[in-house]
């Protein structure tokens, strides 16, 4: 299973919220890329970004960091966050960006979300976020009326190779993450499942390589030291052997 440091920016920070709240956030750094760095250092290959002020206005104000994320920190880069026309996509794509994530897109314009999958294949993931069993959108700011399901099986159709799961309702609480939501998700749907939201533990993590989900994205436990990057990556990748 692959494992997925998180970097959230806002105003340049590397910062967490909690359950997607924007009121709630606690600023871990004013350095993005030497954390980016240090989590390479830990053996990692994939890097998770999203720029929490793009997520909510649909512009791309960290554009250069994700750029140089991209370019020096070793790692593949996906970024997410107010991504919803294709130059954007073209943007971060030519700036060495390894994959885009789609968000909220995905529901208010399926049809571009499936142009996109076609145009771009594997450099295009999905971001699926859950509050209840309805996908939110704009930064978690509303809540549509699209069901996980719904979303799932259309993203299949379209032949999307990748969808990032976040349950809110976890993210940031330090509770341990929805294991009964990705075991279902994972035994429903053929496609590359990356589990987002409230991983805390190593218990989360070898719990969901045991489900078959491809890949586990860690953020505030990494902050607070409750997870040691080092050994998830060592065992993520121990128990794949």
């Amino acid at each position: 299973m692959k494992i997925f440091p998180a970097i959230d920016l806002r105003d340049g920070k590397v910062v967490r919220l909690l359950k997607g709240d924007y009121d709630k956030m606690t600023v871990y750094g004013d350095d993005p890329l030497a954390a980016a760095k240090k989590f390479a250092a830990a053996g990692v290959e994939f890097l998770h970004v999203v720029d929490l002020d793009g997520a909510k206005d649909g512009e791309t104000p960290n554009f250069e960091i994700v750029k140089s994320l991209a370019s020096e920190s070793g790692l593949k880069v996906e970024i997410g966050g107010g991504i919803r026309d294709e130059e954007t996509i073209r943007k971060y794509i030519d700036a060495g960006v390894y994959r885009v994530i789609l968000g909220t897109i995905a529901v208010k314009d399926p049809d571009f979300t499936s142009r996109m999958i076609g145009c771009y294949g594997e450099k295009i993931a999905v971001g699926v976020d859950i509050s209840g069993r309805n996908v939110a959108i704009h930064g978690w700011t509303e809540v549509s009326e699209i069901s996980v399901d719904e979303i799932f099986a259309k993203l299949c159709r379209d032949g999307v190779s990748c969808i990032i799961c976040t349950d809110i309702a976890k993210d940031g609480a330090m509770e341990g993450t929805n294991r009964h939501l990705y075991q279902e998700l994972s035994e429903k749907y053929p496609v590359e499942i990356v589990a987002s939201g409230g991983v805390s533990s190593m218990d989360d993590i070898l719990a969901l390589k045991s489900m078959g989900v491809y890949g586990a994205i860690i953020g505030k436990a990494l902050y607070t030291g409750d997870i040691d990057l080092a050994e998830a990556v060592e065992q993520s990748e121990e128990a794949d052997k």
